[in-house]
């Protein structure tokens, strides 16, 4: 089942977050994220409307995702960069890809025009699972990030929407 994120689950889903930092590509990020910092990152992407999901399985998060602007200027306000994790415990479920379902809808019903998706380029599985949804290669940074003692590439997909009619 997938829901609305509530502060509640805050915990769960810095669980997930700090075990893809420590063990994966994914995040190019050394240091685990405290709670407090988990609770600004939930308050302002409320603030911000930008959508924030669980998925539940059993009553346990096993993935989380969210968008929110690309770049934090007025030009970019109809471009959102997404993000999705699952729990390690419930890789190859569908999770990811429900998830992204259901923020696909949410940013087609919000006037998003562009979806980007940051993806470490040796993260093939995530690559497919984005080709499988329309997302389109847009290029690749070289070396755009340093982890687990080498240099890692960035690849960029995106998902071309039909954003809101009028831009004001």
């Amino acid at each position: 089942m997938i829901r609305f994120m509530e502060e509640k689950d805050l915990p769960s889903v810095l669980a997930i977050y700090n075990d893809i930092i420590l063990t994966s590509k994914a995040v190019y990020r050394y240091d685990i994220q405290t709670l407090e910092e988990k609770q600004q990152w939930f308050h302002e992407q409320q603030a911000a409307g930008n959508p924030l999901l669980v998925f539940m399985d059993n009553g346990v998060v096993a993935g989380f995702a969210s968008y929110s602007q690309f770049r934090p200027y007025p030009g970019y306000k109809h471009t959102m960069e997404h993000s999705v994790y699952v729990h390690k415990d419930h890789y190859k479920k569908g999770i990811a890809s429900k998830l992204m379902h259901e923020l696909i809808a949410i940013a087609q019903k919000q006037g998003v025009k562009t979806l980007v998706a940051g993806i470490d380029g040796e993260n093939v599985a995530s690559i497919k699972a984005h080709e499988k949804l329309g997302f389109t290669y847009a290029g690749t940074i070289k070396n755009a990030g340093y982890k687990f003692d080498e240099w890692l590439d960035l690849v960029f997909y995106q998902l071309s929407l039909p954003g809101p009619e009028k831009v004001s």
